[in-house]
C-alpha cells in the first residue's frame, strides 16, 4: 500500500482494490440512548450482497440504508489528513471511522462520478454510484468534535453511496473496475459544490436535477431548489415593477373548522384554506401564522401541526388580553372566516447537536410540539422539561405529549404538587454537544438567559422563543429613509408605541413586513444607520445589532436613523 502522501487524489482512476469490507449491527451510541449502525467492523470471507446492501449490515433507516444507500464507500487516504487537521481527535480517525462498508485507497470524491457503474470481484456484483454521503451529527459525536460534520462536505471528504444493480458476493482484496461512466463532468466533489457550497446557481441546479441516476435525496433537493429560485425570480420581478400581489403580503381566507378546549385557559383552532394553494409546499417546523382578525387586530400564533392549507393553533387566553386572544376565545366560532398572512419560522433544527434540551412552560409547548414529534420520528435524542400549574388540568395537547417516547423523554413539573423546574441544574448538567430551546413565561426566559450566558453558551447553542415582549419605554425620534419612496422623514415614537406601529402608519404593511411581533423571527428587521438602540428580542445575533434592529420590540435612545 502506498503512503498517503504519494497518492494523487485527482488522478483519474478506473481500478482500485477493496482493502476492507465492514458491516455492523445496530448498537447504542456512547453517551446517548439512540442506536446507530456507524460502528462497522472488518468482515472476512465472502459476504453476500443484496439489493439493500451487505449481509448482516444494519442501519437507522430514517437517514441510512435502502436501495440508494445500500453500500457506503470511503477513501482511507483521507484519514491522515483528518488527523493533522484535528490533532485532538487523531486517535479516532481510523479506517471505519466514517461508518464505511468499502475501504479504498485511491477512489475518492475527485475521481468518482455520479452514475458510475462498477463491478466488484468476480462473482458478478455490479454497483452504481448513487449519492454523495450527507453527514449528520453522529460524526460529531463519534469523533467528539462539535460541528465537525460540515467540514466533510466543505472539503469533499464525505464518501459516497452505491446502489446494487446485480447481486453476488464480495470480499476484501476484490478489484473494483469501472464499467461505464455516464456523467463524466459530475464528480462527487463537483456535485457537492452545488449541493452545499454554491447553492444559488440556477443553471447548475437545473442540470443536476435532470440527472436520472442521482438518488432521490440529492436529486429532489435540486428539484426543490429550482422551483424556489424560479419563484424568487418571479417575486423579484413583481417587486421591481410593483405589479400587485406578488410584491405584497398575501392574505388568504381560512375557515375555523374545529375549535376545541384544551385546558381552562387554552383552546385549539384548526384552520382550513377556502382556496387551497397547490404550490404551498411543506410546513416548516416551529412556524407561526399571522392572523388578521375581524376586529382589525393583527396577531401571530404558533402552529402546532398541519400544512400551509390546513393547520392547528394553540392559543392561551391572556390576562389581561390585548384583544386577540379574547376575541378568539370568546367570540370566534366554528364556521367563521379569518385571514392568514405570512407563515414564517425563526427556529431551525440544530442538526449538528447530539442532544436537544427543551425548557418549556405552559402555552410554550405550542412552539416546539411539532419539532419534538419530528425528533422522535427521526431518532434524535431529546428531553422535554415541561412546567405547568396543574398537570391534571393545565396540559394542552396531552395525548400528543404522552405519545412522546423512545428518543424523546419528557420530565413534567407539576406546580400544584410543589414541583419546581431547576433551570440552573438543567444548564449545569447539559450533556456534551447539546442545543437548548426555551419558551415560557418571562421569568423562565430571563433565568434561562442568565444561565446560558453564565455558562458561556454561544448564540448558536440556545434558541429563545418569546410569546410576549415588553415594548414600552422612553419616547424617541427616528429619521427614516425609504429606499422605495426615495424619501427621508423624521417621526416620533411614543412611550406606548412601537417603531413598527409608527412605521406602518406612514409607510404601510408592505414596506415594513412583520410576522411574530415579539422579537423572535427577524421579519421586521430594519437597517440601522446611526444612533443608540435598546435591543430587545432574540432574532438578531450580537454582530447584527451593530447595523440592524427589530422594529417590533427594540427602541431607540434619543434619536436614531434607519432605512427601510
Amino acid at each position: 500500500m502506498s503512503p498517503a502522501s504519494d497518492i494523487d487524489l485527482f488522478a483519474p482512476i478506473e481500478r482500485d482494490i477493496v482493502l476492507e469490507v465492514r458491516t455492523s449491527k445496530m448498537k447504542t451510541m456512547p453517551g446517548l440512548k439512540i442506536e446507530t449502525g456507524i460502528d462497522k467492523k472488518i468482515r472476512s470471507g465472502r459476504i453476500p450482497v443484496s439489493f439493500v446492501g451487505l449481509d448482516a449490515d444494519e442501519h437507522d433507516l430514517v437517514f441510512h440504508g435502502g436501495p440508494d444507500k445500500a453500500i457506503h464507500g470511503y477513501c482511507c487516504t483521507h484519514y491522515p489528513t483528518w488527523q493533522k487537521e484535528f490533532p485532538e481527535a487523531a486517535s479516532r480517525f481510523n479506517r471505519g471511522g466514517f461508518g464505511e462498508n468499502f475501504v479504498t485507497e485511491r477512489m475518492n470524491e475527485r475521481n468518482v462520478c455520479i452514475g458510475d457503474i462498477v463491478s466488484v470481484g468476480d462473482d458478478g456484483v455490479l454497483l452504481q454510484v448513487s449519492l454523495p454521503r450527507q453527514p449528520c451529527f453522529k460524526l460529531n459525536h463519534r469523533f467528539q468534535l462539535k460541528n465537525f460534520a460540515p467540514n466533510t462536505f466543505k472539503t469533499s471528504r464525505t464518501g459516497w453511496y452505491y446502489r446494487v444493480l446485480r447481486e453476488g458476493t464480495v470480499q476484501a482484496g476484490d478489484e473494483i473496475r469501472l464499467v461505464e461512466r455516464r456523467w463524466p463532468k459530475w464528480t462527487i466533489e463537483r456535485v457537492q459544490e452545488y449541493l452545499h457550497r454554491t447553492q444559488d446557481n440556477a443553471a447548475m441546479n437545473e442540470e443536476l436535477a435532470a440527472i436520472a441516476d442521482m438518488g432521490d435525496e440529492s436529486r429532489k433537493a435540486f428539484e426543490k431548489r429550482v422551483e424556489k429560485l424560479k419563484a424568487k425570480k418571479k417575486r423579484a420581478a413583481a417587486a421591481l415593477n410593483g405589479s400587485g400581489d406578488e410584491a405584497n403580503e398575501k392574505w388568504r381566507d381560512f375557515k375555523i373548522v374545529e375549535k376545541k378546549t384544551q385546558t381552562p385557559r387554552i383552546a385549539s383552532f384548526v384552520l382550513e384554506a377556502l382556496n387551497p394553494d397547490p404550490e404551498a409546499g411543506d410546513m416548516q417546523l416551529g412556524s407561526h401564522a399571522r392572523l388578521r382578525l375581524p376586529n382589525g387586530l393583527l396577531r401571530s400564533y404558533s402552529i402546532v401541526s398541519g400544512t400551509p392549507n390546513r393547520f392547528e393553533l394553540g392559543i392561551a387566553l391572556e390576562s389581561p388580553s390585548r384583544g386577540g386572544s379574547a376575541y378568539l376565545h370568546n367570540t370566534a366560532k366554528e364556521g367563521d372566516t379569518l385571514q392568514v398572512g405570512r407563515v414564517t419560522t425563526d427556529v431551525k433544527p440544530a442538526a449538528a447537536a447530539s442532544n436537544h434540551i427543551f425548557i418549556v412552560g405552559g402555552i410554550g409547548i405550542t412552539a416546539f410540539l411539532s419539532m419534538l414529534e419530528m425528533y422522535q420520528k427521526i431518532h434524535w435524542e431529546a428531553i422535554l422539561h415541561y412546567g405547568v400549574r396543574d398537570a391534571a388540568t393545565e396540559v394542552p395537547f396531552q395525548e400528543r405529549i404522552e405519545a412522546l417516547d423512545g428518543s424523546v423523554r419528557v420530565r413534567m413539573y407539576d406546580g400544584s404538587k410543589g414541583q419546581c423546574m431547576d433551570i440552573s441544574a438543567i444548564f449545569r448538567d447539559l450533556p456534551w454537544n447539546s442545543h437548548v430551546y426555551v419558551c415560557g413565561p418571562t421569568r423562565m426566559m430571563d433565568e434561562a438567559m442568565r444561565e446560558a450566558k453564565a455558562r458561556g453558551l454561544g448564540e448558536d447553542e440556545v434558541h429563545f422563543e418569546a410569546f410576549g415582549a415588553d415594548t414600552t419605554g422612553d419616547p424617541f425620534e427616528v429619521e427614516v429613509r425609504s429606499a422605495r419612496e426615495k424619501t427621508c422623514k423624521t417621526l416620533k415614537v411614543g412611550e406606548e408605541e412601537t417603531l413598527l406601529e409608527v412605521l406602518r402608519k406612514y409607510f404601510g404593511d408592505d414596506d415594513v413586513p412583520s410576522s411574530c411581533e415579539v422579537g423572535n423571527c427577524g421579519t421586521c428587521k430594519v437597517a440601522l444607520r446611526s444612533g443608540r438602540v435598546d435591543h430587545r428580542g432574540t432574532a438578531l445575533m450580537d454582530e447584527e445589532k451593530k447595523d440592524a434592529m427589530l422594529s417590533c420590540v427594540s427602541r431607540g435612545i434619543g434619536k436614531i436613523s434607519i432605512e427601510i
